[in-house]
């Protein structure tokens, strides 16, 4: 005896729309696609591809229909139309029929023999409505009446017994006119939603078009940079492979940003293009009372990015080895010259949330398991794991190091004194938090409102924080490679600000490193 297994849509389903094939071609890496989807892909790209799994082709395949596919997704469309339930008629007994039409008078759905009665007498002013399951949701619950009209006051279906009670002397029309105005207002928010569609279509082919340009600018200017680096001493070897790294990290991280962009762009759009069939199909219905019911939800603006200033930047700056071993010098140089202002920070146990584990001198915080029987002033962190130091300084320049080293998540920096120190504390600069933060072991980022994504070459083992109180200064560093790592500039202090650590959740053993106040060592 052999065994099958039902089909699902998913097997038909094509990855751009998701929704069954029409027209499907086959791509030579053997993925399946929509025709018109698989072509307006590629018009929008400037290079051959799988939508799916990403395979190049020299030349654009010719696209030919698969028609046994097509086949089978049409046999499975119109068996997903036939599958779904029937309403039968009320009155039958014994084998009922398919049911002609629901009457919202008598609260009752008709065969076309037994609504014949309502084509005559009394009956012929009877509310007649294509057949439904749901029924009673167009009758009026308190009056047992159909709901013909819709409240623009309340925003509702009522039915006219109700426009002499609760609804009197409201503005009332028709459900069918209301349904007509809602329509109309419907085609334009879809006309809305497919030039959204466009624009982002539009948008993809510039990013990847930059993208390209890109590559081949950062390509020249390696082929550039090796030639010089060639004629360099033997001393600036290292120098040299380090650059080369950089300028393909760099490289890496525009491809990644370009790839993200365009995996964004095309959630949006297949998003769009669900709501653009929504709204095409509601244009057409005749459910005037549920296309009401659905109508605020469907017409809000869709959930997209404003991707009007975002684009990828063709042009790529590569320093020249000279131009790096100067940077270097020249942060060397200013790390040298903001040591000067070390200042001796100790942690305050006062402001410690209570899971905190510090040490007796005040040097090293980490986070412990067991929350500790403390006091609740009103200078202590009650819900996020934070610390501030016992110093304050409301003038002038202070700097102070913190050894990060063997763990996998921290944040650390300043905070003026008027912080919220109860419940949840979202960090950035509008709050008084002037941070910058690791996440998983590698995701660092300046916490500046909205964050900034911190791409760095060594994972730091030492930061410094330096902080210019009259400049509206707040730099950090990475002390061991001598190389900067952000800065928030021009900003306004207007009181004293503190030295602020997390050692962030132990992380089941995975974080439980301590943060150290190291002293200083000058370079």
């Amino acid at each position: 005896m052999s065994s099958s297994s039902p089909l699902s849509e998913d097997q038909f389903q094509c990855s751009i729309c998701l929704d069954v094939f029409t027209d499907p071609v086959s791509t030579p890496c053997g993925h399946n696609f929509c025709k018109s989807c698989l072509t307006q892909y590629w018009n929008s790209t400037q290079h051959c591809h799988c939508p799916l799994c990403k395979e190049k082709f020299t030349k654009r395949p010719e696209m030919k229909i698969n028609t046994t596919l097509r086949e089978v997704a049409d046999h499975f469309k119109k068996k997903s139309v036939l599958d779904k339930p029937e309403v039968l008629c009320d009155i039958c007994t014994g084998e009922k029929l398919k049911a002609f039409k629901s009457c919202l008078n008598c609260g009752a759905t008709f065969c076309k023999t037994h609504l014949e009665p309502h084509s005559f007498g009394t009956l012929k002013n009877h509310k007649l409505i294509d057949p439904v399951e749901n029924l009673e949701d167009y009758i009026c619950q308190k009056h047992e009446r159909p709901l013909e009209l819709f409240c623009r006051d309340d925003q509702m279906c009522v039915c006219r017994f109700c426009t002499e009670t609760d609804h009197k002397n409201h503005n009332t029309v028709p459900i069918e006119e209301e349904s007509g105005e809602k329509k109309t207002q419907m085609g334009k928010t879809q006309t809305e939603v497919q030039q959204m569609i466009q624009d982002r279509l539009k948008k993809i082919k510039e990013i990847k078009h930059s993208a390209d340009i890109r590559k081949r600018n950062t390509e020249k200017e390696i082929s550039d940079s090796v030639k010089v680096f060639t004629a360099l001493m033997r001393s600036i070897e290292r120098s040299q492979a380090e650059l080369l790294e950089v300028m393909e990290e760099k490289q890496k991280a525009a491809e990644r940003q370009a790839e993200e962009f365009i995996k964004d762009l095309e959630q949006e759009i297949t998003e769009l293009k669900r709501r653009d069939t929504e709204l095409e199909q509601l244009s057409h219905t005749e459910d005037h009372l549920h296309l009401l019911q659905i109508y605020p939800s469907l017409c809000r603006p869709p959930h997209t990015t404003n991707w009007t200033d975002i684009s990828a930047d063709p042009h790529l700056s590569v320093e020249t080895v000279g131009n790096a071993l100067s940077q270097l010098q020249k942060i060397s140089a200013e790390l040298k010259r903001i040591q000067q202002y070390a200042v001796d920070v100790t942690l305050d146990p006062d402001t410690a949330h209570p899971k905190l584990i510090l040490t007796d001198d005040g040097k090293q915080v980490r986070h412990g398991d067991k929350k500790q029987k403390l006091p609740d002033n009103s200078k202590r962190f009650n819900t996020c794991v934070n610390v501030l130091g016992k110093e304050g300084f409301s003038s002038g320049r202070f700097y102070y190091e913190v050894q990060v080293s063997g763990k996998t998540d921290w944040d650390f920096g300043v905070a003026r004194e008027s912080i919220n120190r109860k419940g949840k504390i979202t960090l950035k600069p509008q709050n008084g938090f002037w941070t910058v933060w690791l996440r998983n072991g590698n995701q660092y980022k300046a916490l500046a409102g909205p964050s900034v994504l911190l791409s760095l070459r060594e994972k730091p083992q030492k930061v410094g924080v330096f902080v210019d109180y009259e400049e509206g200064l707040v730099s950090f560093y990475d002390v061991e490679a001598r190389s900067h790592i952000y800065s928030f500039t021009g900003q306004s202090f207007t009181e004293k600000l503190y030295p602020y650590f997390s050692p962030f959740l132990n992380n089941g053993g995975k974080n439980a490193a301590s943060l150290i106040i190291s002293p200083v060592w000058k370079i």
